[in-house]
């Protein structure tokens, strides 16, 4: 995950002397270094009758390139002094900080910082600001945890802006739940969908190396482990798919990926694509999802930008009365894999040729969401549960024996009739940890709805 950038300006008024109100302000800029962010601060501004510190602070910021603005009340302060400065950058998230008074000799010693706070929470949020509010309360520690997870929301928000995502193909399947509105995408997000052709990446595989082959097989065979031996011919093919889609990526600089699965590489080219799709994730660090699935695609996107996390997905095989049963019929990045991965050839429905992921998943606290779109208004669906392992199961269809698929048995916190109600698809990007709070903050500042 890169490291926010925040711009820092403090407050307090005219009348506390200058030298609190600048010795509370170094020490939030300290707290915030501590807590990983870059800062770029400008000194206190107070509500001197010129405006001067408005005008000084509003130029040096402006200059600055930053995530997120903090505006830290060290004290009261008139409402007129914070809003002028905060207006200037109303297209930034913007952070309202309240500090707290000390014990002093037995005594408790404030300088009103959540009088100022107050008086401008509701009167920013009116003026259309993207704000969140956070106080600092006096018998606590300062508020670093909330505040460093706001500023990741906010360069993922920001990042964002200038992601690109590859699609080779379109609507796997004739699937409905895979189709987007690029336009409002863009402008919602900002989130680049391109489109490129099966075609290109069988013609860039002439070009590929034997070398370049050589030495990608060389590095699966000590990371994979084999339950059974795979054919070298389709091993070869599988890299030289991957060396082809690898050098796209790279000339794009693409995100994440999807590939027209059943319609196309197994279709048309008579290879499953589960390991391009392992490689894709493993050595390039890209999202993946198969059967063209865009917003799926931009879900994962999201996840990565806000965990720093794979966003690996799953789909749903069964439903349970504590929760659902999920796994995939291909693959899964190494991230999420309890070590080492393992792999085997297989086949599913008559297509042969295929390495399939059969690495155990880990387990413990997940969040499972899907972004959809109705129109170009936007929802997130979010949901959290604990993932064990599930019992032994297998999806027919699959040459005898069949294999143990990677899945988890999640036992979701919401209940299990409102969750189907409003599921989204059969694709849902899984992250570990409850992350509840940074998806509901990235919504909040990016307008879309919130569905929890």
């Amino acid at each position: 995950m890169t490291k926010p950038k925040v711009g820092f300006v403090g407050f307090g008024e005219v009348n506390t002397p200058r030298e609190i109100i600048e010795k509370k302000c170094r020490h939030a800029v300290g707290w915030l270094e501590s807590a990983g962010l870059d800062v770029v601060a400008t000194a206190p501004v107070s509500d001197d009758p010129e405006g001067n510190d408005v005008r000084r602070a509003v130029a040096e910021l402006a200059g600055a390139d930053f995530d997120l603005l903090i505006t830290c009340l060290a004290g009261w302060i008139p409402s007129h002094a914070v809003v002028s400065v905060a207006s200037e950058f109303a297209t930034h998230p913007i952070l309202l900080w309240g500090l707290s008074g000390q014990v002093e000799g037995g005594r408790l010693v404030t300088t009103a910082d959540q009088a100022g706070t107050t008086a401008l929470r509701q009167t920013m949020q009116d003026l259309g600001l993207r704000i969140k509010y956070v106080p600092s309360f006096q018998d606590a520690p300062p508020p670093m945890e909330k505040i460093a997870a706001f500023a990741h929301v906010a360069s993922a928000v920001k990042a964002l802006r200038h992601a690109k995502i590859g699609m080779m193909g379109f609507r796997d399947m004739n699937l409905y739940g895979t189709l987007y509105d690029g336009v409002s995408l863009r402008r919602r997000l900002g989130v680049e969908v391109e489109f490129f052709e099966m075609l290109e990446m069988v013609q860039r595989v002439e070009h590929v190396t034997p070398a370049a082959v050589a030495e990608v097989l060389a590095a699966i065979r000590q990371k994979w482990v084999f339950e059974r031996p795979a054919q070298a011919e389709v091993l070869e093919k599988g890299v030289k798919y991957y060396l082809a889609l690898r050098e796209k990526v790279r000339e794009r600089k693409y995100q994440a990926v999807s590939l027209i699965d059943v319609d196309g590489m197994k279709k048309l080219l008579k290879f499953p694509p589960a390991m391009i799709f392992m490689l894709l994730a493993d050595e390039l660090g890209v999202c993946t999802i198969p059967e063209n699935d865009v917003l799926g695609s931009v879900t994962q996107t999201i996840t990565r930008a806000l965990t720093g996390q794979a966003g690996a997905y799953l789909e749903f095989y069964e439903f349970f009365s504590h929760g659902v049963l999920m796994g995939v019929p291909d693959y899964v990045p190494s991230e999420v894999v309890e070590c080492p991965v393992k792999v085997t050839p297989t086949s599913f429905g008559g297509l042969a040729g295929g390495i399939l992921n059969t690495s155990r998943l880990k387990t413990g606290k997940v969040t499972l969401c899907r972004l959809a779109s109705r129109g170009d208004q936007y929802t997130l669906h979010v949901v959290t549960g604990d993932a064990r392992t599930p019992q032994r199961w297998e999806e027919a269809g699959w040459a005898p024996p069949a294999p143990q698929l990677p899945g988890l048995d999640i036992r979701l916190d919401s209940d299990m009739e409102d969750f189907s109600q409003n599921v989204f698809g059969q694709h849902y990007i899984l992250s570990y940890g409850d992350n509840t709070g940074l998806f509901r903050d990235f919504c909040r500042l990016t307008g879309i709805a919130f569905l929890g």
